[in-house]
Parts: structure tokens; sequence; C-alpha cells
């Protein structure tokens, strides 16, 4: 969904700029819920206040819901045939591709100087080899971003 969003929202539509959506995606990440979801409830609430939010939350929901309703019954038969499985294989190799695209759009757009090499390779190396817990890695960026604020403001009022 989040290559989808960034590409209709961002490219096609432009009702955001890449730094709303990045901010977005940041927050999306933080708050309860799925990403995709989260961030299509802050364009919509963006573009057309409460109303807007809450069609961008049923215009994303709603479309998952009717499908695995309309499948809920059939699925365990679904699992023994033998198309459903190897297009199973197809779409998990068209998702791999799609995070693949994902990742790399979005670390274009977020790491933008060396500081952000450092915050992601540091974050990547926690959470993959380390196994540390996103939240933890959402304080830490939180509070860098934070300190760096203020000491940049601090070095601004020394030299005035």
């Amino acid at each position: 969904m989040l290559p989808i969003l960034d590409r209709e929202l961002g490219d096609k539509k432009k009702w955001l700029t890449s730094e709303e959506l990045m901010d977005y995606y940041a927050i999306g990440q933080s708050t309860p819920g799925i990403i995709a979801v989260n961030v299509a409830t802050f364009c919509g609430y963006k573009r057309a206040g409460i109303i807007g939010g809450i069609t961008a939350t049923l215009g994303v929901v709603c479309p998952s819901v009717i499908i695995i309703t309309a499948i809920a019954g059939l699925i365990n038969s679904f699992n023994e045939i033998v198309y459903v499985k190897k297009a199973l294989m197809g779409i998990n190799a068209a998702v791999a591709a799609n995070l693949t695209y994902a990742f790399f759009n979005l670390t274009k757009k977020a790491v933008k100087n060396i500081l952000g090499v450092f915050i992601f390779a540091g974050a990547f190396v926690s959470v993959y080899f380390f196994k540390v817990e996103i939240f933890i890695i959402v304080l830490v960026s939180i509070a860098i971003g934070v300190s760096l604020f203020y000491m940049k403001k601090h070095k601004e009022g020394e030299e005035k």
C-alpha cells in the first residue's frame, strides 16, 4: 500500500509533498494500527477534514474486508489447490519486489545527509542483528532529532 500511496498521492495527484508523506509514514509507524491506513487517514484529513479522514480510511479498509469476508469460507479448500499455491508464490515475489521498491524510494527521500546515513545504519543494525524493538528505535530517533533541533537553535542564538 505504501508505494501505491506514494505514487498516487504524491506523484500523480500532487496532494502531498514527499516531505509530508514521509512525515505521515513516520507518524503512522509510531501510532497504533496499520501504517497504510494511518497514512490514508492523515492524507484524507489534510484534504477534507474529518469527513476526508473517515472517507480515506474506509476507502483503504473496505476492499480488504470485503475480499477477506468473501473468501473466508473457502480458505481451507484453497490451500490444497496447486494453482493457488503457485499463484501465492508469484504474489510473494511481487510483494517482495514492491517492498524493495518502497525501501529504496523511502530511503532516497528520508536519508538526506551523513547524519541520516548514521541513524539509518544504526537503526538497521539494531533491529536486524540485535533484535531491538521498533518502538525503542523510534524513541531514540525522536530524541536524536529533538536534541539536534535544540543544539541548532542554541548555536544560532550564540551567533547573534
